[in-house]
């Protein structure tokens, strides 16, 4: 990090009228009346919080709202990670917590790209929900069963969801663009025992049909005893479903409940195995990490009520799919009181002419509170013509949400000079590990430019060295010193939970070492440099490839990029050299000019050693489904291994052009 790239004045700061409405004051000043402390600032709170983190845990249960018995005792075995037991006494429902409301307000709105349009109010929801639950006992699903959804963002998957959480069931879900390997690689090791998937999906204005793809899938899932469709693309025309064994339709599924309006919920204990998600799966099958419904349901409503600043009312949208952590964490924004805003298809979908309006409508008909979206989506918007706030009404947007990949400062740029000067940006950082977030915003803080605003209240999160030791003002990897409720229960089929220690507690003894490369900045926020474990190491200096992502992409002429270490000499490899491949603009060629300058704005911005050996052209770059970028897969190409499941990849086609550079020859 240098001078030149971040400022010296904040690029928003709230002023005192808007931190006094926000839940983040409300609930600073019930813990000052509690604690007879002075809490003078965030800091101040945070440090609280992770110090006193029992009375920190069960003051978001009574401030949340939580419907359940919470039980007469906090944490058992706090001094352990893994090991600790939160609320161990405890009774809860999750989707109870979810659906707690019942009037006629709207619980969602849909939009599929600009094909269909839906809304849903909260007793609508309450309803469906209570007939799909009734259907899934009938065909015997129990606590500890899972229920599996291939599924897009639609009302039908949050439906199933919260039907298969009130039964005490598991809930896991796949997006309808992996492949069928890709499915099998997830759901296979789960075993669902109902599956519901859609007949197809709208995306960039076309239909995809997928039911060849789920008859292929079913046949080799034997735990699905029963196949639910949902004709998304067929609308009100029965799909064809003689290509998928045993599939009903939604329809007739639901049809002998009908008269259901009510949920029954099973209150079951607090680490009861709510969700079962998957790693990306780049370097092999993927893991299967088990989520507790308590835990999951104390840190969303602490991340919408405290740091989102998610109020009763408002409209909470997530770019998102079903295949990303980020659904589940939007859908917990019921229980907060948003109604949630769900899109599905293309971001960048043209409408009326006009690539990427769509979202931007979105937010301006149905008055969204909350927008948020991935890094990638703010850098692609910001290379495109649209310019949000010269063209719609945005007088509702309150907060800006940003996750997936770091979010460079010129996306902080844009997001202040093209979408809306008054706006908190939260640029949030955690993962599918934890279901949550590390570190995140906060409605009372000034943004900084590059900076995520603060670590999460509950969280001791530190940045240590290769010694273990707390740093500030210089990189290391980001920790966890002390339990937290939304650590996995564990991983599927890891009955001593020796992989789940290997994921995490190797690096350092009892503590939590996440894998991501960051700093403590001036401010006392979080600057993420990267995955660790994607970190290069020219001369045996540890470089964060964001660190380059962010001089690399201020340039006009760029689309995208992805960095490696190049294992150097490749005969006798000592070292490694910094290689960088770059997608640019239609019609655009890597010359030796742009080369120079290049390499001129990551000399003057980072540090010679962050200057690549090598800049070669490319035509496409691979991405997960969720949209981070894959430096290990690529790295494996150049270096002639095996990429071990590129069924996670959504470009997979796209690793064929690393292999066998001749650029990367001398």
């Amino acid at each position: 990090m240098t001078n030149k790239e971040f400022d010296a004045r904040p690029l928003w700061t709230p002023r005192p009228e808007q931190i006094a409405a926000t839940g983040m004051a409300a609930f600073t000043q019930r813990i000052r009346s509690a604690s007879g402390l002075q809490l003078a600032d965030y800091d101040a709170l945070h440090d609280w919080s992770v110090r006193h983190s029992t009375d920190f845990w069960r003051e978001i249960w009574d401030f949340g709202g939580v419907i359940g018995e919470r039980g007469a005792r906090e944490l058992i075995d706090g001094s352990r990670m893994p090991g600790a037991q939160w609320f161990p006494d405890a009774r809860l429902n999750f989707a109870e917590n979810l659906l707690r409301d019942s009037s006629n307000e709207k619980a969602l709105v849909f939009w599929g790209e600009d094909k269909v349009k839906r809304t849903m109010t909260r007793a609508e929801l309450r309803a469906e929900v209570a007939r799909f639950a009734d259907a899934l006992r009938e065909a015997g699903v129990r606590p500890h069963d899972r229920v599996a959804a291939y599924m897009p963002n639609l009302p039908e998957t949050l439906v199933a969801m919260l039907a298969t959480a009130s039964l005490g069931a598991t809930f896991t879900s796949a997006s309808p663009d992996f492949g069928v390997q890709g499915v099998l690689d997830r759901f296979g090791q789960t075993e669902p025992k109902v599956l519901i998937a859609c007949d197809g999906y709208w995306y960039n204005g076309k239909p995809i049909d997928v039911l060849g793809k789920l008859g292929d899938i079913v046949r080799q899932l034997p735990s699905a005893h029963r196949v639910v469709v949902v004709p998304y693309l067929a609308g009100e025309v029965m799909p064809e479903l003689s290509s998928v064994p045993g599939a009903v339709t939604y329809a007739d599924f639901l049809a002998p409940h009908s008269t259901a309006t009510e949920p029954q919920y099973e209150r079951l204990p607090f680490n009861h195995p709510l969700y079962v998600m998957y790693s990306s799966g780049t370097t092999g099958v993927p893991k299967c990490i088990v989520h507790g419904a308590g835990g999951t349901l104390l840190q969303h409503l602490k991340e919408h009520k405290l740091h989102a600043d998610v109020r009763e009312g408002d409209r909470l949208f997530y770019f998102t799919t079903c295949g990303w952590m980020m659904w589940n964490w939007l859908v917990s924004g019921l229980a907060a009181g948003a109604t949630l805003m769900l899109y599905d298809g293309n971001p960048f979908v043209a409408v009326n002419g006009t690539e990427g309006a769509v979202l931007w409508d979105y937010a301006e008909q149905e008055r969204i509170t909350h927008f948020g979206t991935s890094a990638k989506y703010i850098e692609t918007l910001g290379k495109s013509a649209l310019r949000p706030a010269e063209s719609y009404d945005l007088s509702a947007l309150r907060v800006v949400l940003s996750t997936g990949s770091p979010l460079a400062p010129q996306g902080f740029d844009f997001v202040y000079d093209s979408i809306k000067r008054d706006v908190q940006l939260a640029s949030i950082s955690g993962g599918t590990d934890i279901v949550s977030c590390f570190v995140l915003g906060s409605p009372t803080l000034p943004v900084w430019r590059g900076e995520i605003q603060c670590r999460g209240l509950g969280m001791a999160v530190e940045v240590w060295d290769d010694e273990g030791r707390p740093v500030a003002g210089e990189k290391g990897e980001l920790v966890c010193t002390k339990p937290f409720p939304s650590m996995p229960i564990g991983f599927w089929n890891d009955p001593d939970g020796a992989k789940y220690r290997a994921a995490y507690f190797e690096r350092f003894d009892n503590v939590w070492c996440h894998g991501d490369f960051c700093e403590v900045t001036a401010h006392g926020g979080l600057v993420i440099h990267g995955r660790s474990d994607a970190t290069l190491n020219p001369g045996g200096v540890r470089i964060g490839t964001a660190e380059i992502y962010r001089q690399v992409e201020k340039l006009p002429e760029i689309l995208e990029s992805i960095v490696i270490g190049q294992d150097w000499p490749p005969q006798d490899p000592t070292d490694v050299r910094v290689v960088l491949f770059v997608r640019l603009r239609e019609g655009l060629v890597l010359d030796d000019p742009l080369v120079a300058r290049i390499k001129q704005a990551i000399r003057d911005n980072a540090t010679p050693r962050h200057v690549p050996a090598k800049i070669v052209q490319v035509n496409d770059v691979p991405r997960t489904k969720s949209g981070k970028l894959v430096e290990l897969a690529v790295r494996n190409v150049v270096h002639h291994r095996a990429v071990k499941n590129i069924e996670a990849l959504a470009n997979p086609e796209a690793l064929a052009q690393f292999d066998n550079r001749p650029e990367l020859a001398g």
